[in-house]
C-alpha cells in the first residue's frame, strides 16, 4: 500500500487490470507514447505495446466509436476523452449506439467499456477544458456514470467500471488530481458502483456533493462547524444508477438539504435530487432544498473560474439559509 495521487490511482488501476485480463486496452489521443496529457496512462505502452494502449487520431467520435467496435468483439477497451469539453463529437456514439445496443439487440450484445473523461473546471484551463455537462450523460438510459472524489475511490470504482458489463462513463475531477494523496492498496480491489459514501456524520443539515465539489463541501464543514452547525456529507461517488436512499435518509434525520454542483444551475441534478427528497421526505422537510451551483452562462476563462465554481464560502451561505428558513 502506498500514498497515491487521484491520478496515480488511476495508472495503477489501469496497470493492474491490463495485467489481470488481456484483453482490457486503453485508446485515445496521446494515451501510448505520451502516456496522455494527465499521465493517466504513463508506462502503459512500454509494458503492453501499442496494440494494447493505442494512440488515436484526434477524433472523439471515431475513438468511441472504435471502441464499442472493440466492445463488441471481445475486448474490453478503456477511451480516453482528453477533456470534457471535447464530448459532443462523441455523444452521437454514446447516445445513439453504446446506450442502446443492449436493448437494440434484445440482450444478445453488450458493450463491456469505459469511457474516462477528465472533467469540470478549475485548473484555468481555456475555452472548452472546463465544462460539467453530466446531467446530459445521466439523463441518457443505458450508461452508467461515476465520479469519484478520492484516490481510493478511483482506483476501487474503475476496476468495477473496467468489469462491469455494460458501458460506463468514468468522470475524473482533473482540478484534484494531484491535490489529495491516500493510502491505496496495491492490490486490486472494487468499490461498488452505486453507492454513495458519508464523509462525515452530522443532525443539522444534509449535504450532497459529487467529484471535485465533495472536496469544497468538506471545507464548508469545517467552517459550519466552528458555528455549531454539523453537517451530514454524502458523497455520490455514482451519477447514474443514483444512491437515492442514501440522501433521503439522510434528509429524513436532519430535515433540511443542500446540493452542490459545478454544473450549471438549470435542470442540474441538483434539481432532480431535490425532486426526489420532496417525493419521499417531504413530511421530514423543515426549509425549502437549496442549491449552489455554477452559473447558466458559458464556462468563463481563468480570471473568472472562481467566481463560478462553488467555494466553501458560498457554500457556507447557503448552508445558513437554510437553516434560517
Amino acid at each position: 500500500m502506498g500514498k497515491l495521487n487521484l491520478v496515480q490511482a488511476i495508472q495503477n488501476a489501469l496497470m493492474t487490470e491490463m495485467q489481470l485480463d488481456p484483453s482490457v486496452m486503453v485508446l485515445g489521443e496521446d494515451v501510448g507514447r505520451e502516456g496522455g496529457v494527465f499521465r493517466a496512462t504513463e508506462g502503459l505502452q512500454e509494458k503492453f505495446g501499442p496494440q494494447r494502449a493505442m494512440d488515436t487520431p484526434l477524433a472523439e467520435s471515431g475513438i468511441v466509436g472504435l471502441a464499442l467496435g472493440l466492445a463488441l468483439n471481445g475486448m474490453r477497451p478503456v477511451a480516453e476523452i482528453q477533456f470534457d469539453g471535447f464530448m459532443p463529437p462523441a455523444w452521437d456514439q454514446i447516445i445513439s449506439h453504446i446506450s442502446r445496443i443492449r436493448t437494440r439487440s434484445r440482450g444478445r450484445f453488450s458493450a463491456p467499456l469505459v469511457i474516462r473523461i477528465p472533467y469540470g473546471g478549475g485548473i484555468r484551463a481555456p475555452e472548452h477544458h472546463s465544462e460539467a455537462t453530466e446531467a446530459v450523460l445521466v439523463h441518457t438510459p443505458g450508461i452508467k456514470v461515476v465520479y469519484p472524489a478520492t484516490p481510493y475511490d478511483a482506483k476501487g470504482l474503475l476496476i468495477s467500471a473496467i468489469r462491469d458489463p455494460d458501458p460506463v462513463l468514468f468522470l475524473e475531477p482533473k482540478r484534484i488530481y494531484r491535490a489529495i494523496r491516500e493510502e491505496v492498496p496495491e492490490d486490486p480491489y472494487t468499490v461498488p458502483i452505486g453507492e454513495a459514501r458519508l464523509v462525515r456524520e452530522g443532525k443539522d443539515l444534509t449535504m450532497v456533493a459529487w467529484g471535485a465539489m465533495v472536496r469544497e463541501a468538506e471545507k464548508a464543514a469545517d467552517l459550519a462547524a466552528q458555528e455549531g452547525i454539523r453537517v451530514d456529507l454524502l458523497d455520490l461517488r455514482t451519477l447514474s444508477p443514483m444512491d437515492d436512499q442514501a440522501f433521503i435518509s439522510s434528509v429524513r434525520k436532519t430535515g433540511r438539504a443542500v446540493v452542490v454542483h459545478e454544473a450549471p444551475r438549470t435542470c442540474g441534478l441538483g434539481a432532480e435530487i431535490a425532486a426526489r427528497i420532496q417525493e419521499e421526505a417531504i413530511l421530514q422537510l423543515q426549509a425549502p432544498v437549496v442549491r449552489i451551483t455554477g452559473f447558466d452562462t458559458v464556462v468563463p476563462l481563468a480570471k473568472l473560474e472562481h467566481h463560478y465554481i462553488p467555494s466553501p464560502e458560498r457554500i457556507l451561505r447557503g448552508i445558513r439559509q437554510v437553516l434560517a428558513f
